[in-house]
């Protein structure tokens, strides 16, 4: 367990950023472990959806667990998982549910800064969370735990006024307690350097159109990059065209090509 922490929290340390693939059953870790990825990363929303719940936290940990324990038990990759807001309300009940997913062999978390309540996402008092981060991190400290925290913060996903200087400052204030910051939605590669030159912890960036060239994020000092549940998405989308060609056409002939 130590030795794949260790390997993990390496890649985020290369020249070259990491590239993580998301994932929601065994099937899809196994093809990326095939096709030569490092690590690979749970998406939360892909697997709320195949449970048939949204986003948020709307499936129970328990079933979480579950689903986390298949996916790491038939791979050899690194796991991170998407740990939304914790799956608790005080910072022992999410260093339990963390506890729990080290106990499988998880290596890393996505820890986020806001909160979605009565389907309305908002963050969360910057203070405050930070405070919780760090009764957080420091209970995990007590009892030896080593884990790589990848601290989600969302301004640009929220696309609130002035998201850089809103996120640098979140990010000044956490980055005593996380492995990794997120921004997921951010995207302009003036935002980007503004980042990576104010901080020494590696910046993960989120697939989404418009993201710049891999080459071109690694010169702004990008160190992870996340496929997010834009895979599940697609692949949905997909088979939705798929099955009305085949109502369309009475054939299944498509299925073969």
């Amino acid at each position: 367990m130590t030795d794949t922490f260790n390997t993990f929290k390496e890649l985020h340390h290369q020249d070259q950023p990491l590239l993580i693939g998301n994932v929601w059953d065994v099937a899809g870790a196994q093809l990326f472990e095939k096709l030569g990825f490092k690590a690979i990363a749970t998406s939360s929303s892909a697997i709320a959806d195949t449970l048939g719940e949204a986003d948020g936290e709307n499936i129970s940990f328990d079933d979480y667990l579950s689903v986390v324990k298949r996916i790491i038990t038939h791979t050899n990759l690194p796991l991170s998982v998407d740990l939304e807001s914790g799956y608790g309300s005080t910072p022992d009940e999410i260093a339990d549910n963390i506890k729990n997913l080290v106990d499988l062999g998880v290596v890393g978390i996505n820890l986020e800064d806001s909160k979605e309540v009565d389907g309305k996402r908002s963050l969360e008092d910057v203070d405050l969370f930070a405070e919780k981060l760090k009764a957080i991190t420091q209970r995990l400290k007590d009892e030896n735990i080593n884990l790589f925290i990848n601290l989600r913060s969302d301004p640009f996903l929220l696309q609130i006024p002035n998201a850089l200087e809103e996120s640098l400052k979140r990010v000044a204030l956490y980055e005593n307690y996380v492995s990794g910051i997120f921004l997921p939605f951010i995207k302009e590669a003036a935002d980007i350097m503004a980042v990576t030159e104010k901080t020494d912890l590696p910046l993960n960036v989120l697939s989404m159109q418009g993201l710049p060239h891999f080459d071109t994020l690694q010169e702004l000092g990008v160190k992870r990059i996340s496929i997010g549940g834009s895979m599940y998405n697609h692949l949905k989308g997909k088979m939705e065209e798929l099955t009305q060609s085949i109502q369309e056409n009475k054939s299944v002939d498509i299925l073969f090509q």
